[in-house]
């Protein structure tokens, strides 16, 4: 069984493109394959911008650590857990005034930790979360991908690599407020049959 942990992260919620298309993605390859899939809305989710307090808590060993410090670390540890727990990413990723959405950056700082999901050696930084696959269905406003003014790509494929995660695909659905929007809609579908006809999920 496919194991899918589902992240969403446009405020749009059900109206959203990103997400909508992502489950496009998740009910067909529900069609081929048995799968479970977890849903983490990071709209909905508790996760305020990591502080000092936050950080250092990771950094306490566990039997030292107070009861608020304790409170502090279960934010990031289940977040890593979850993610540990599945096969397969599947990231609904708008992009917000040319970056990532801010609750999505949290999550990051909260996935990335030394000596848990990734470590440094003599031959440089190792990641730790290994053997997944993750497909990011990005959507934008205007016609991005390929162009320096697309910050998203680079930085997801070097933040995921850095912590093992270099198993990476991008659907992109542009162009979704200008006339080629439908355009734009029919390309990121034909994306994700060619991903599945390719059997890469």
């Amino acid at each position: 069984m496919n194991s899918i942990l589902f992240i969403q992260t446009s405020l749009s919620g059900a109206q959203s493109q990103s997400n909508l298309l992502a489950q496009e993605l998740i009910s067909k390859i529900g069609q081929s394959s048995d799968i479970a899939v977890t849903v983490r809305d990071l709209t909905t989710t508790e996760l305020p911008h990591l502080i000092a307090s936050e950080m250092q808590s990771w950094q306490i060993p566990v039997q030292e650590r107070t009861s608020e410090q304790i409170q502090l670390a279960e934010l990031s540890d289940n977040l890593i857990s979850e993610l540990e727990q599945h096969q397969t990413l599947v990231i609904a990723l708008p992009m917000y005034n040319f970056g990532v959405p801010t609750h999505f950056k949290a999550w990051i700082d909260r996935i990335a930790r030394a000596g848990i999901t990734f470590e440094y050696t003599e031959q440089g930084p190792k990641g730790l979360i290994n053997n997944k696959k993750v497909i990011v269905v990005a959507s934008r406003g205007g016609v991005y991908a390929g162009t320096e003014k697309d910050s998203q790509t680079q930085y997801l494929k070097d933040v995921l690599a850095f912590l093992g995660m270099d198993d990476v695909t991008f659907i992109y659905a542009e162009g979704l407020n200008i006339p080629i929007r439908e355009q734009g809609l029919a390309q990121a579908r034909s994306s994700i049959n060619n991903l599945l006809s390719a059997d890469l999920v």
